[in-house]
C-alpha cells in the first residue's frame, strides 16, 4: 500500500479516539482509465473534512457535499456498507471527472466499534501484512494474517483487502545526498533505514520518520532480509562498506539493487565483486550503477530524484531503456556524430 493510504488509515484511527463519525471509502474495481487503482481509499468526516482520494476529485466533492448537507447517515441511512459506482454514463464520466469514460465501483463504509479500525491501524504500522474482511450484510469486519500484499477482492457481500507490508529502502551512507533521497523516499511511501558505522556521518544525521542504524552495512542487509518489496541503495563511495553490503544484496530478492559512482568506478566494483567475492553473472547483472535516470543531475538533491525515479520506475514494473539510464545515456553524448547517424 502507498503513503496516502497508510495516511487514510492513521487518520481514520485518530478520528474513531476523538469519536468522530467517519466514511471509508474504497475503490473495489475500476473500468476503463481511472485516476486511482483498485484498493484506493479515503477516509471523510462528519463535518466534511478528508484524508487520501479514490479519483481526480470530483467524486470527493460529490461525497463531500452529501455528508455536509445530510451526514454520513445521507449516503447510508440503514448505517450498513454498500457499493455505488460512479461513471456508468458519459455524462456521469465527464461530471466526476473520470478520464475516456472511466468507472469506478466504490465500498461506502461507516467506521465503528465492528470496524477494528484501530486494530488494523496498528498491525500495519508494525509491517504485519494483514487481510481485513468486511461483511457488507453487517458491516462486521474480520483482522487476519495474509500472505499476498495489495491483494483486494469483492464479491457483493465480502470486501477482503490485503493492507500493509509497504516497501522498505535500505540507504548505505549517511551522506548530504542520503538526506535528500530520505526525505523524498518517505514522501513516496517508502520505509527507510540507514546505515552507517561512521560516527562522523551520523551524529547530527535527523531525518524524521527513518530507522538509523551503526552497524556495518552487510550486517544490516543481512538483518532486514530484503524481500521483493526492498530496494537497497549503497551512497558512501567506500568499497569496505557499499561492496560487502552489495554482495549480500545481490544475493536476495530485492526488488532494486544501485550504487552511486561514475562509470569507471563502478567497472571497477563489478570487476571486484566478480573476482574477489565470486558472485555470478546473473547476480551481477541485477546491479544498478550508476544509479539513476539521466537528467543532466549535478547537486544532491537531483542525483537523489535521478535514483528515487529509477527506484520507483523499476518498482513499477517500468523497463528503462539503456539510454534513458546515467550509464547508457553518458556513453551515447560521448560519442561523435556523424552526418549519417543524423541525417533523417
Amino acid at each position: 500500500m502507498d503513503a496516502l493510504d497508510l495516511d487514510v488509515l492513521r487518520t481514520c484511527s485518530a478520528w474513531r479516539k476523538d469519536d468522530r463519525a467517519v466514511l471509508l471509502v474504497t475503490v473495489v474495481r475500476t473500468w476503463g482509465s481511472s485516476p486511482r487503482p483498485v484498493g484506493a481509499m479515503m477516509a471523510l468526516r462528519d463535518d466534511g473534512q478528508v484524508a487520501g482520494s479514490v479519483s481526480g476529485g470530483c467524486i470527493e466533492d460529490d461525497l463531500i457535499a452529501m455528508v455536509r448537507q445530510g451526514g454520513i447517515a445521507a449516503l447510508l441511512p440503514d448505517g450498513l456498507p454498500r457499493s455505488v459506482t460512479y461513471g456508468v454514463k458519459a455524462e456521469e464520466a465527464r461530471k466526476f471527472g473520470l478520464p475516456c469514460g472511466g468507472t469506478l465501483q466504490l465500498v461506502l463504509e461507516p467506521l465503528g466499534r465492528r470496524s477494528a479500525i484501530r486494530e488494523l491501524a496498528s498491525r500495519v504500522f508494525a509491517r504485519r501484512l494483514t487481510r481485513r474482511r468486511l461483511d457488507m450484510d453487517t458491516g462486521i469486519v474480520e483482522l487476519g494474517d495474509a500472505g499476498q500484499p495489495d491483494a483486494l477482492s469483492f464479491d457483493g457481500r465480502y470486501l477482503d483487502h490485503v493492507l500493509g507490508a509497504g516497501f522498505r529502502l535500505l540507504v548505505i551512507g549517511a551522506g548530504q545526498l542520503s538526506r535528500y533521497l530520505c526525505e523524498t523516499a518517505l514522501g513516496l511511501g517508502f520505509d527507510v533505514t540507514v546505515c552507517d558505522p561512521r560516527g562522523e556521518y551520523m551524529d547530527g544525521f535527523e531525518v524524521e520518520g527513518i530507522t538509523l542504524l551503526r552497524c556495518m552495512p552487510d550486517d544490516a542487509v543481512r538483518d532486514m532480509k530484503p524481500d521483493e518489496r526492498c530496494a537497497v541503495i549503497a551512497l558512501t563511495h567506500d568499497p569496505k562498506l557499499d561492496d560487502l553490503a552489495l554482495l549480500d544484496a545481490l544475493k536476495t530478492p530485492a526488488f532494486y539493487v544501485g550504487a552511486l559512482g561514475s562509470r569507471v568506478n563502478n567497472a571497477q566494483r563489478r570487476e571486484r565483486l566478480k573476482e574477489h567475492f565470486g558472485l555470478a553473472e546473473d547476480e551481477l547483472a541485477r546491479l544498478r550503477g550508476p544509479a539513476g535516470i539521466y537528467i543532466g543531475s549535478r547537486t544532491p538533491p537531483e542525483i537523489a530524484l535521478s535514483i528515487l525515479a529509477e527506484i520507483v520506475a523499476v518498482k513499477n514494473g517500468v523497463e528503462i531503456p539503456r539510454l534513458f539510464a546515467v550509464a547508457g545515456a553518458k556513453e551515447a553524448r560521448a560519442l561523435p556524430s556523424s552526418p549519417q547517424a543524423c541525417a533523417v
